[in-house]
């Protein structure tokens, strides 16, 4: 898929947004404990990984997001098969998982911390209870918008339940899926962030209270940067292996430019 812009234009728009960022905290002169400017905030960012205190805290981050997002989808997907296979299993079990989700998952990373600890398991887990559920509801529509039709035709030729599931529900599911696992993992990002706010030992979630207490707010936007960045990677991973996965979906080979070029004819 073509982009539907020139990718130099966006990088020229960040630089605008940064320099009017720092025009407009040295001309109205915003105290560097408010909002710093965004030369302070890369000089923080440089001493952060050159005395490499920001890489460290990276990996731990990344590997806590990874695991928490691989536990999450792995279970909804699971759950959501069921639910959507079994009117049985959704009456009876459903409604308990919609009610668990409900929760405040803020309110419950102390429980969580206090019966997994605060090393790896707590955020895992956490990261996985909050990029559990949008997956699962997508794995449940897209599961049953499945063509009625072409199931009745599939079981007119004595395809087994089995066989329709592969070879029907889940390739015509799986568009709902990989939009599901787009938002799985950014939310598992910020669940474990969240539980290193709760406890932890080290990650970029304690890196932030750390120089959020010692009033280092430059250091502070640092870290938010590397978060941010480290969440479009992810994101971006994810869009590239859907685009793989989804290589014969019609919307994966509609580039934005024949759709615009379309439009005006």
């Amino acid at each position: 898929m073509k982009p539907a812009g020139s990718p130099w234009l966006r990088i020229l728009l960040l630089f605008v947004g940064l320099g009017l960022w720092e025009l407009l905290v040295r001309m109205f002169h915003v105290p560097r404990y408010i909002l710093p400017a965004p030369s302070l905030v890369a000089m923080a960012f440089y001493r952060g990984v050159a005395s490499m205190v920001y890489v460290d805290n990276l990996w731990i981050t990344l590997l806590e997001t990874l695991l928490g997002f691989a536990l999450g989808t792995a279970l909804a997907f699971l759950l959501g098969t069921m639910v959507a296979l079994s009117r049985r299993f959704e009456y009876y079990l459903y409604p308990f998982i919609v009610m668990f989700q409900a929760l405040p998952k803020v309110a419950l990373a102390p429980l969580i911390v206090v019966w997994f600890g605060l090393g790896l398991s707590s955020k895992v887990v956490n990261a996985a209870l909050i990029a559990f559920f949008p997956l699962m509801v997508n794995t449940i529509l897209g599961l049953r918008s499945a063509d009625e039709d072409r199931i009745n035709l599939m079981r007119s030729l004595d395809a087994s339940e089995t066989q329709i599931f592969w070879m029907l529900r889940l390739p015509g599911a799986l568009p709902f899926i990989m939009a599901g696992v787009e938002v799985a993992m950014i939310f598992a990002l910020i669940g474990a962030i969240v539980a290193e706010f709760v406890g932890a030992q080290s990650g970029l979630g304690v890196l932030i209270q750390s120089l959020n207490f010692s009033a280092d707010i430059a250091g502070v936007f640092s870290v938010l940067l590397i978060l941010s960045v480290l969440g479009l990677v992810l994101n971006q991973v994810i869009v590239l292996v859907r685009r793989r996965v989804l290589f014969w979906d019609p919307s994966e080979k509609r580039s934005p430019e024949n759709t615009a070029r379309r439009g005006r004819l």
